[in-house]
This record gives C-alpha cells, structure tokens and sequence, in this order.
C-alpha cells in the first residue's frame, strides 16, 4: 500500500479508536448516590475556604469533580426541601408545605423514574427521609388515618427502604449493594443526621470556640461561639461518614460509573438559618463527582434551586424529566456546555415540626412566607409578620438566650436589633446582596430601587400563580401605573393619590 494511503489509513483508525475511547469512558447509565447531610448551611465545607471546619474527604470530592457556592433549598426546613428534591417541584406546587404531611402518592420521584423506565435498582436509607409523615404521626390517631388512608407510600417506591443511624447508614448502604442485580445501575438516597441539632460531637472533632470567624448577622457571644464549635464539630464528623461511604463505593468497583452528588437538606439551626429565608436558611453545599463527565475541579456560582436535581438526575441517565417537574436540567452546566442560568430562585416557608398552634408561639414553630433571589437582590414576602421570630430548633439554646439578655440590654447592635427582634416583623423585605450579604438592612420602599423591587415582586406572584399558592400575592406596586393610565384616557377625572 503507498505510503499515504497508509497514513490515511492510519489517522482514521487512531480517530476511531479515540472516539470509542471516549464513548466507554462516559457512562451511559450512571449509578446513582444522592447524599444529603441535614441543617449544612453553605459555606460550612473548607473547599469553601471555611475555615471553621476540617473536611477533607468532602473537598477531594470537589477537586474530582464541581461544587457549587449558590445552590438553594426550594425550602428552609426538612420536609419540603426534601420533596422538592425528589420532585423536581416546589413543596407548594407538591402540596408538601405541612412539615407532617406525606408526598401525595400521585407526586412521582426520580429514582421511581428511573426504576421504572431505566431498570434501576433503587433505595433510601440512613437518617429519616421526612416524607411518609413525621414525628407525632407514628402510633397514634394520625398515624392510624395516615394508614387508613394508604398516605404512607414509599414502601412501593423503591426496592430498599430502611432507617437508622449515621453509624448504622453504611451498613445499609452495604446492603443495599449486596441485594442490587448484577445487571442493574442503582440509585441510592443515602441520608445523614449530622449536623442537626442539638449537636454531641465528640470533642476530637470540636473546633476552638476562640478561633471561629463569625458573620456579621451573629453577635459575638460566648454562646453563640460555643454552639457554632458544637456546630462545625458535627460537619467534621459528616466529612468522615462520607469517607466511609466513599470507601464503599470504591470497594465494591463502583466510583468509575456513579454519579455523586452530596448538598444540604437547608440551613443550619441557629439564627438566620433554617426555618427563615434569608440566605442562611436554604443556601447549602453541593459538590458533585462523575468521573469521565463532570471534569475536575469544577466552581460554579450559577443559581440552582432543590428542584433542578431531579430533572438532572433523570437526564444523566438518558432520560425526559417528570411531565410535573419545573426544575431546570443542568447537566449541560455539569458537561461544561452552553448552559442558560436561571434568573431567579424561589423559597417558600410554612409550618415546621408536629406541634400545634398555639397563642404567643414564635415563628419558630409556625410561619407563612415566600421570597424571590436573583443574583443581586433578594424580596421576602412574610404572610404572617405579627408572629415575632426565634430561631428553629435552637431557641432554647445559650446563643438566642444571650442575643435576647442582650437586646434587652440595649447592647445588639442595629441591623440585629432590627433583624431578630422587629415586632410585627415587616411584611416586605428587600436586601442588595453585594452590599449587604448579610441581609440586615431592609431596603423595601427605597425609590432608587423601585424597578428592582417591582420586578422580584412580579416574578414571585407569577411563581406563586404558576404553584397554585393558596397565600394571597403580594402588592405589585402597580397602582400608581394603573392610576396614571386611567387618567391619560379620560376615565375617572384626575388622578387619585
């Protein structure tokens, strides 16, 4: 054969050769580990440059892969956060905004979708996943209408359906991989308790209260340095746990081909965190590794919400999101392809935990609210501002006593003041978030910012309306518009004020 023929020859043959190359090496149908960690609230991981915090483990899974620095819970709190991401809907569009409720059987997840139309082998375990009813519905009256009813479904779900300790996680997911068909790709929901509240990390694990960096939206007391120390302890030992999982996967030959993501099912139990909407309370962690797809060291700050995972998920393994889901695909994002970000991210608040209502309670226990983030500014509407705040979870703990002994005393400064302890709290909030990350001055009502506010309040009204919100929208601020319109045609005289 002459000599270029051959080169020819042997160029196609390399190119092939390469392009199969490639194809083996990007997974058709990936495994699947979901892990979620509960009360994470960004930054607290060091790849973050947290320096409260030790988490190795979790930071070379950000260096094999992406994390990202803007990714929110579609709610501050457990049970709707965790609808929402198995949904790939809002908690209010899925009727999951009652903390006790259990996901309506007709709201279908993303591991029964890729059971039932990808052949995985699917499973729950760890930590309770909060969405077959909660808390006081086990063993008594509502449990016994919540089995009468068939409310509790997950057992039909997934194949693997079990609950327990962090300790006791690992040897689930042991299991999960011992009964998995040879043949099948899994997806495993593996879910974690630490760091929720109260926090017992052991005290190898517990930082010096003295070196902790505080943000400005907490005061520096000595609780509250004492309670973050317990706090970042707990994420220490979420990094190990994920070590031990890690170790599994590797073990048993399965991190080539799975898809890990690990996030925050939202914020952490302290002031300005879980259960409120300022950023705090649903900003959490999320680092994803897919060896061969995302590439390393990937560091987004593109804005994601809860409902973005599932539809994710779903197109990793080949296929259409849920005919519901509302979330937006970002697997493109993940490729490093064109990718067009969201303008805007959605939080809604509703009742948290298994108590009733009852008189002088804090928004702690029961709160309506929703708010709007784009990448600049933040709106909150609050539906019940006559509710004074506490935190969720930790009000009975040393910081919020010192905080409460403090402003008492006249010794908060200002923005906390005005922050923690506003009552009736206002009913429109908005904050300029480069100026003011720490969301302690209201900006509602300033005229230099008027367009701005018009436009988060609409887009939070059109998400409202989209959902079926059962709140009623927020003011517009179109009045004077419409005024103004009336009058230029004639109708109605002059124009009232």
């Amino acid at each position: 054969m002459p000599r270029r023929p051959l080169l020819r020859f042997a160029a196609l043959a390399l190119f092939c050769l390469s392009v199969c190359g490639l194809r083996a090496a990007t997974p058709s149908r990936p495994n699947v580990l979901f892990v979620l960690s509960d009360d994470q609230s960004y930054p607290f991981l060091s790849c973050y440059g947290d320096t409260n915090v030790r988490t190795p483990t979790i930071d070379k899974l950000a260096a094999e892969g992406m994390k990202f620095h803007r990714m929110f819970t579609s709610a501050p709190q457990c049970v709707p956060s965790r609808a929402a991401y198995l949904t790939g809907r809002s908690a209010v569009a899925a009727r999951m905004t009652r903390f006790s409720s259990a996901l309506p059987a007709d709201e279908i997840t993303f591991p029964e979708l890729l059971r039932e139309k990808a052949g995985y082998f699917t499973g729950i375990c760890g930590r309770t996943y909060h969405l077959d009813g909660s808390g006081r519905n086990s063993g008594n009256t509502i449990g016994e209408l919540m089995q009468k009813h068939g409310m509790r479904t997950f057992e039909k779900r997934v194949d693997y359906l079990r609950q327990g300790s962090d300790a006791e996680a690992i040897e689930q997911m042991r299991e999960f991989l011992d009964r998995k068909p040879k043949e099948k790709p899994f997806c495993l929901w593996l879910n974690f308790s630490d760091p929720h509240h109260p926090w017992t990390p052991p005290t190898s694990d517990r930082p010096d209260p003295a070196s902790l960096k505080l943000p400005a939206h907490w005061p520096d007391l000595p609780g509250m340095r004492e309670q973050l120390a317990d706090y970042c302890g707990e994420v220490n030992r979420v990094d190990r746990s994920m070590k031990a999982v890690l170790d599994l996967l590797a073990e048993r030959g399965f991190a080539p081909n799975t898809l890990v993501i690990f996030a925050g099912d939202n914020g952490a139990a302290f002031p300005h965190g879980k259960g409120s909407l300022y950023d705090p309370g649903s900003n959490v962690p999320l680092v994803i590794r897919w060896p061969g797809v995302v590439k390393p060291g990937g560091d987004s700050r593109t804005l994601l919400s809860g409902e973005d995972i599932a539809p994710t998920v779903l197109a990793a393994a080949g296929l259409a999101p849920g005919p519901k889901m509302s979330g937006h695909n970002f697997l493109p994002l993940l490729k490093g392809e064109s990718y067009t970000p969201r303008r805007h991210i959605f939080v809604e608040r509703g009742p948290h935990g298994t108590a009733p209502v009852t008189v002088g309670m804090t928004n702690g226990g029961y709160d309506l609210s929703r708010c709007v983030r784009s990448d600049h500014y933040k709106f909150i509407y609050n539906c019940t501002p006559w509710i004074p705040y506490a935190p969720v979870d930790s009000a009975g703990g040393a910081a919020w006593r010192e905080m409460t002994a403090a402003n008492a005393q006249g010794k908060l400064g200002p923005g906390l003041r005005t922050t923690y302890f506003t009552a009736p709290r206002p009913v429109y909030e908005l904050y300029d978030l480069d100026a003011d990350p720490s969301e302690l001055k209201n900006l509602s009502g300033d005229p230099a910012l008027r367009k701005v506010e018009v436009e988060l309040r609409t887009a939070l009204a059109e998400q409202m309306m989209l959902d079926f919100d059962y709140l009623p929208l927020p003011d517009l601020l179109d009045r004077d518009a419409t005024a103004a319109k009336a009058g230029k045609t004639g109708k109605g005289g002059k124009t009232k004020r």
